[in-house]
């Protein structure tokens, strides 16, 4: 019985995710809130109605903004006077270790988190309550911007909503990237784009674990249902199916991805349907 539940659970968030995904404007944190529930079987049993408990805390804390503060720089003031001084949210470098803190609901409960999920949390609140604010996808280190572009103050998160200056900025793209910071990245990132970002975390914590490949696969699983994602997502899941001994799986996504490739390089795709053959030889 306790496992026909779960797949009950299972089907509810993966079709939920999608339908959220596809729609005309995606909520950034119900998004982020499904993502959750395919990680934590405890979150996901509650269904929509931890669904709506989140977005309510959400809501709370937006209440606790006051009214029309002044301009962006006042705005960004007064989201890291609550969010970051009085409850406390945000990160430290052991919170890169723990994959919690890439999961919205987690990130609530424990006011801890990486600076995307951080910055969802700011994003959301500040939406609420009427700010100019977005998502801005600094090169390794996601931030929040309040005004419009070219006028926009920078805020950290993960530093508790500590205001960047532009040499703040450019020294984080440094950091990550070695080269100054293009401005074209200080533009407004879309909810598809940070959930993509936010997977791509997942994954990589995951890639780290051998032993979760459980985490990959649903995190895979997931991007798979955006509505645009790269084709090579499907090798990766087929690997990891034939890691976690669903040779059969694995093959049909071997050959789903070289019938992509074979348009434009038929030796790599040769090479991808020799790998479905040793996975179902696997069987024997």
């Amino acid at each position: 019985m306790r496992r026909a539940d779960g797949h009950v659970r299972d089907i509810w968030w993966r079709r939920r995710f999608a339908e959220e995904a596809r729609a005309e404007r995606p909520d950034l944190a119900v998004l982020c809130l499904l993502v959750g529930a395919a990680a934590d079987p405890a979150f996901a049993a509650g269904g929509e109605a931890g669904l709506d408990a989140a977005q309510t805390e959400l809501d709370r804390l937006a209440g606790e903004l006051p009214y029309r503060p002044g301009g962006p720089r006042q705005w960004a003031g007064a989201v890291a006077e609550l969010l970051g001084e009085r409850y406390g949210f945000r990160g430290a470098p052991p919170d890169y270790r723990k994959l919690e803190s890439s999961l919205l609901h987690a990130v609530l409960e424990r006011r801890r988190g990486l600076p995307i999920l951080l910055s969802v949390v700011w994003l959301e609140v500040a939406r609420r309550a009427g700010a100019p604010v977005y998502g801005v996808a600094l090169p390794g280190h996601f931030v929040v911007g309040f005004g419009p572009p070219g006028e926009q103050v920078l805020a950290d998160p993960f530093d508790g909503g500590r205001v960047l200056s532009e040499g703040d900025a450019d020294a984080l793209a440094v950091r990550a990237t070695g080269a100054p910071l293009d401005p074209a990245a200080l533009g407004p990132a879309d909810p598809l784009e940070i959930v993509v970002r936010v997977l791509n975390n997942i994954r990589a914590w995951a890639t780290a674990r051998p032993e979760r490949s459980d985490v990959a696969l649903w995190a895979v699983e997931l991007a798979l249902a955006l509505p645009s994602h790269p084709a090579r997502l499907r090798y990766e899941r087929g690997q990891l199916l034939v890691q976690r001994g669903d040779f059969l799986g694995g093959a049909a996504e071997f050959d789903a991805y070289a019938e992509v490739v074979g348009a434009v390089d038929e030796r790599a795709a040769e090479e991808v349907r020799a790998q479905a053959r040793a996975a179902r030889s696997r069987l024997n």
